[in-house]
């Protein structure tokens, strides 16, 4: 299949963009919007994306048998990592799930289309109208595509025309995406432009944020502040700065066979998008008491990523990220050697996985594709001691515990500042509905227009 030439980032590598190259796109993006995707109801565009989705998961639809034969050289991720990951999100953008999110964000699923009053708007005799950006600019994070897609998603719930601006070499999945969308519906898919260049392109930048109504972005705390320091002042920013997540499993929990199917469910986030996404944990803390010790908990974690290797490998990586996991192993082999605190399991041929375990419960930042840290401790409250220093920054918590302590630990988690909590195995997988960093995805990009009789 040869995708033709509709977005920018479909021109050949050795095309240059120019600021009027931009400044054409975004004003032929909003006459598009204007025309063709304003008028559309949102019963419409929730029906147009889940039967894209739909299509996204059959096994011959094009764009996924492009995205499975090419991805893996393009991005780096295996074919069955990159089925799993497009399965899980494409498996969730269902009808049902669309008009849950809209309920849950705008309170009822047609705020988008006309003036609704809900029960308690409705006693004091008045209603609201949502309205969507008219151009929504999204600076998309390289390392996984789930984010990316998402942002498109809300763009056309909201009924604005999107420009989405790629890393270097990072287009070729959102492209796919945004190739099928067009496919799908020509006229929708003219609402939409996909581009990618280096970051740092003053000029380029500052033509796209001078038409941006929003902007959206991804990234280090310090890209984010230089964005926000380019912006117009009436130019929104949503940003999801630098995140960490890690597990928890207590005690209560490691009993029986319960305890192997936690080592699978951990296996499973650390195998996902090979732990690149902030979703994925740096640390499993594991408390002592349970029938499974912390050190038993990683070797039986590690036997499950070497067998995760042979039908999901990790793929291959570039030669500075192979470098720097081998030299965090020998860190970890020398301090092994002379300790019994330390212990170090890891893939004899390569640097497809490893596990380390020490009694050290500070937390520590994995180098990721698949490099994990058992830790041991006593408590939450040793947990969230040992995680201090990422206070704030904590996204995710994946957690393994008996059905009477949930509640407790989730409470203590959320007033401490974890803004989502999940079962272990779920990290990678949040729902359709999820509040991103603690955050309404949806309703942070309208505006609200309310009508008083």
């Amino acid at each position: 299949m040869n995708l033709p030439n509709y977005f920018l980032a479909d021109l050949p590598a050795e095309a240059e963009l120019s600021p009027t190259m931009l400044a054409e796109a975004c004003g032929t993006l909003k006459r598009n919007r204007e025309q063709y995707l304003a008028p559309r109801t949102t019963d419409q565009i929730v029906k147009f994306l889940a039967n894209v989705a739909e299509g996204w998961l059959q096994t011959d639809n094009p764009f996924r048998k492009l995205a499975l034969a090419q991805g893996p050289g393009k991005t780096g991720f295996g074919r069955p990592t990159l089925a799993r990951g497009l399965d899980q999100f494409f498996g969730q953008l269902t009808r049902e799930n669309l008009r849950a999110l809209l309920g849950q964000e705008l309170g009822d699923a047609k705020r988008l289309d006309e003036l609704i009053a809900t029960p308690g708007e409705g006693k004091n005799s008045r209603a609201a109208i949502a309205t969507g950006p008219e151009l929504l600019v999204h600076i998309a994070a390289g390392n996984i595509p789930n984010p990316t897609f998402m942002s498109l998603v809300l763009g056309l719930l909201t009924r604005s025309a999107q420009f989405v601006k790629c890393g270097s070499g990072a287009a070729f999945l959102p492209r796919l995406f945004a190739h099928s969308l067009y496919d799908a519906d020509h006229k929708l898919g003219a609402c939409l432009e996909i581009a990618e260049w280096r970051g740092g392109s003053a000029a380029l930048e500052d033509q796209l944020f001078a038409a941006a109504d929003c902007v959206t972005a991804t990234g280090s705390d310090e890209t984010l502040a230089a964005i926000r320091a380019k912006l117009p002042v009436r130019t929104r920013l949503l940003a999801h700065g630098h995140r960490v997540s890690f597990g928890y499993v207590t005690g209560e929990a490691l009993f029986g066979h319960r305890a192997k199917k936690i080592v699978t469910a951990a296996a499973d986030d650390v195998v996902a998008w090979n732990q690149l996404g902030c979703l994925s944990p740096h640390v499993i803390y594991v408390q002592r008491g349970g029938e499974f010790a912390p050190e038993h908990f990683a070797q039986l974690l590690a036997e499950e990523l070497e067998r995760r290797e042979l039908v999901e490998p990790r793929g291959e990586v570039a030669t500075e990220v192979a470098a720097g996991i081998a030299s965090r192993r020998g860190i970890y082999e020398v301090r092994a050697a002379h300790s019994p605190e330390t212990q170090l399991w890891h893939c004899q041929h390569s640097t497809a996985w490893t596990v380390v375990c020490e009694a050290d419960a500070r937390f520590a930042v994995s180098c990721l594709y698949r490099f994990i840290y058992v830790k041991a401790v006593t408590d939450l409250e040793n947990v969230l001691q040992n995680a201090d220093a990422v206070r704030g920054k904590v996204s995710t918590v994946g957690l393994a515990a008996a059905e009477e302590e949930i509640q407790t630990i989730t409470t203590k988690l959320a007033r401490w500042g974890v803004t989502r909590v999940c079962p272990l195995g779920q990290m990678q997988d949040p729902p359709l509905t999820w509040r991103h960093d603690g955050r309404p995805a949806l309703g942070d990009l309208v505006t609200w227009t309310d009508w008083e009789a």
